[in-house]
């Protein structure tokens, strides 16, 4: 299983595509979207994740068609963009989540056998 950020750095790629707007949103949900689960996410973006998948699954399908497909076909264009848009946006706090999370390693500058006094800069060099 991918991470949450594969998948939504994935159907990013996919959002720019040159096909339009609302083939590259279908594909996005079906490609990456489907398989992320709202519990893989970082806790700041799950309420715009849950509207996200709302909106490409809030329509009840035609026959021969499944919610998705229905739900970007009666997008108009302006939402199309607005659901891509937000899908970029939740893989940008995504990823500022992510690199906040990662531990930097601490490197020790000086001797821990040493005493606080050793290194203390004397009055005349601290005044220059």
């Amino acid at each position: 299983m991918s991470s949450a950020w594969e998948c939504l750095h994935s159907a990013t790629l996919e959002l720019v595509r040159s096909t339009p707007i609302k083939q590259r949103l279908v594909s996005a949900y079906r490609r990456y979207l489907t398989s992320l689960p709202e519990d893989a996410l970082p806790m700041e973006v799950r309420e715009s994740f849950r509207q996200v998948m709302g909106s490409l699954r809030g329509v009840q399908p035609l026959r021969g068609e499944d919610a998705v497909v229905a739900s970007v076909r009666k997008m108009s264009n302006q939402e199309a963009d607005d659901c891509a848009a937000l899908i970029v946006e939740i893989f940008g706090l995504t990823c500022r989540a992510h690199a906040s999370t990662r531990t930097n390693p601490v490197i020790q500058l000086h001797s821990v056998d040493r005493t606080p006094a050793e290194y203390e800069a004397s009055i005349l060099i601290a005044n220059n």
